[in-house]
């Protein structure tokens, strides 16, 4: 081959393989454009469904109307739990009737407020299956379910569209329990992608609103629960919580909402965030308007049906005698973890609380939590994250991103050297974002997981001796509120540190809504500045400002396994606090 030939083939050879690298580029442009088509017109599907679920509740709703079954509305929405119930029991009230109204409300709700994604139409053979058959707690009932929890037919998205298109096989034992106690559930809730935000919104069903404020957030993960409940469409609802999906958007909404002990209820058959996971437990849990609702609930659940369904339950019923006590307690209390500075709202709404409950016979005693900074970081942080959110991508992929929780999936797509350079630039600048960025690393491998186990063992078991050594039966301490604005609740997932850590401890948390944000509240909040003054501290002030007259909660804690005893501790707060005449 001449010099001259060699001249002409190398221009050939460069101008195919740049035509080669320009194919590439335009046919992966092309499929990125073609997956994202076909995303959106699942979601569309997904959305015209949903339509058509909720006409033909519409329609249901008429056909009771017209059947002369559908009794006083008004009168059926005022009564509370445990008087609905006592009426359905002495068939005061027809299971037709209250179904009738509460669907009929339900649907007046979501137009406000975007909570529900499907209505459950077996609802209505259910009742006809009641007839004539013993009466369970909750006859009669009608019960809405967070979009995660299966139920039989229909899908559990989690806001994801790879969840689209997979009706449940059978309902999870949660529902199963509940039907067999005669309620009735009707429908399913809203939740954020993922269900890993405080947030209310996904690519599928859009952006839940908060009843009481429609330029807030209802909270999340259990949001449509929470707003529901809260805008009287539904008097009793099952959530899930893995970091405050159940007491986050119940403190939001101004309802009560209980996690209970991990395991104490079955979670055979309902999604959760991040499965395999071991560090922080997930748990399913009541949101209902008042405590005795929730503990009826309970009540309801462990029982003898749920024993048999799923073997992994511990069979220990209900102890009416520990809800039903009037021993005064003995209550640890603190206003902030260390972690994240609470605003003036949150610190007096403890403090008012320890009055009330001083004022009412029981004794309070200051408490220090225990090194939650570092529990957070090298316990939750690492331990939901361990993979390095490859599960997590996992199932976001073909996926659009909700904007409230883009910059957090780009995070975890980062190379993991990456992420170890942002966490030295951040460093000096907002520690606890450079914190976060180093635990989006994950861990490095399986002895490092088991050592994680080990020291989140250590930390539990060191955490409890604490209590014991404070003689304590109960914890009150901040809950997480105001209600944040639509948009920074995404922004702000490590104010999570006041409920998630009580997953990590597998401790049973209720919120109780105690009172609201004053004119003084707000006064105060201007001068915020939190632990470190950072781009966190300043969202949040941002997110809860301009929330006068919006619901302020408390969290109650107890030590595992002691559920009952938690409840009987938020219904006390409950009972002080409406005698002194607050929310």
């Amino acid at each position: 081959m001449s010099l001259w030939d060699e001249f002409v083939l190398v221009p050939q050879t460069y101008q195919a393989i740049t035509g080669l690298i320009c194919c590439t580029v335009v046919l992966f442009k092309l499929l990125r454009w073609m997956e994202r088509r076909s995303c959106l017109a699942e979601m569309e599907t997904a959305r015209a469904n949903r339509e058509k679920a909720l006409r033909k509740m519409e329609r249901a709703v008429l056909e009771l109307k017209e059947s002369g079954r559908s009794g006083d509305a008004e009168s059926i929405l005022s009564l509370s739990l445990l008087e609905l119930c006592e009426q359905l029991q002495n068939d005061t009230l027809s299971p037709d009737g209250v179904l009738h109204a509460y669907m009929e409300k339900a649907l007046e709700v979501t137009k406000q407020l975007n909570c529900l994604t499907d209505f459950l139409p077996e609802c209505r053979t259910q009742l006809q299956d009641l007839q004539g058959k013993r009466k369970g707690l909750l006859y009669g009932i009608p019960v809405s379910i967070k979009d995660n929890i299966d139920c039989k037919g229909h899908d559990s998205t989690c806001g994801l569209r790879k969840f689209l298109n997979q009706p449940a096989a059978e309902d999870s034992v949660v529902v199963q329990v509940l039907k067999r106690q005669g309620a009735v559930p009707f429908l399913k809730t809203n939740v954020p992608q993922t269900m890993l935000s405080y947030e209310c919104c996904n690519p599928i069903f859009g952006q839940t609103l908060n009843p009481l404020d429609k330029k807030r957030t209802p909270g999340g993960s259990s949001g449509g629960e929470a707003a529901l409940i809260a805008a009287g469409g539904s008097i009793l609802g099952i959530g899930s919580d893995i970091g405050g999906s159940i007491r986050v958007p119940a403190s939001f909404c101004g309802i009560c909402g209980f996690k209970p002990t991990g395991k104490r209820l079955s979670i055979k058959g309902a999604r959760t965030s991040v499965p395999g996971q071991r560090a922080v437990e997930a748990a399913v849990g009541p949101l209902a308007r008042d405590v005795d609702s929730l503990a009826l609930c309970m009540k309801a659940l462990l029982c003898e049906d749920m024993f048999q369904a799923d073997p992994t339950v511990p069979p220990v019923p209900f102890n009416d005698k520990v809800f039903s006590s009037s021993t005064p307690l003995r209550i640890g209390y603190y206003e902030s973890d260390g972690y994240w500075i609470p605003s003036a709202s949150m610190k007096r709404a403890v403090m008012e609380t320890k009055q009330l409950l001083e004022e009412a016979g029981h004794t309070l005693v200051p408490f220090t939590p225990l090194r939650t900074p570092y529990a957070v970081k090298e316990f939750v942080m690492k331990g939901i994250g361990a993979d390095g959110g490859n599960m997590l991508l996992e199932r976001l992929k073909g996926d659009m991103y909700d904007p409230n929780l883009k910059d957090l999936f780009i995070m975890y797509q980062m190379p993991r050297i990456l992420k170890k350079i942002v966490y030295f630039l951040l460093k000096p600048f907002s520690p606890r974002l450079a914190d976060v960025c180093k635990c989006l690393c994950g861990l490095g491998s399986i002895t490092e997981l088991w050592q994680q186990h080990v020291a989140i063992q250590a930390y539990c078991a060191e955490y409890m001796g604490l209590w014991k050594s404070e003689n304590l039966d109960v914890l009150l301490c901040p809950a997480l509120g105001p209600a944040f604005s639509v948009g920074y609740a995404g922004k702000l997932a490590a104010s999570a540190s006041y409920k998630v850590i009580f997953n990590l401890l597998n401790f049973p948390a209720g919120i109780v809504p105690v009172s609201t944000v004053t004119e003084k509240d707000e006064e105060e909040l201007k001068g915020y500045v939190g632990y470190c003054n950072d781009h966190w501290d300043k969202t949040f002030k941002k997110g809860i400002s301009g929330a006068v007259g919006l619901p302020l909660a408390v969290q109650c804690v107890a030590l595992p396994w002691h559920d009952e005893l938690c409840l009987r501790f938020m219904r006390e707060v409950e009972r002080v606090t409406q005698k002194k005449g607050g929310i």
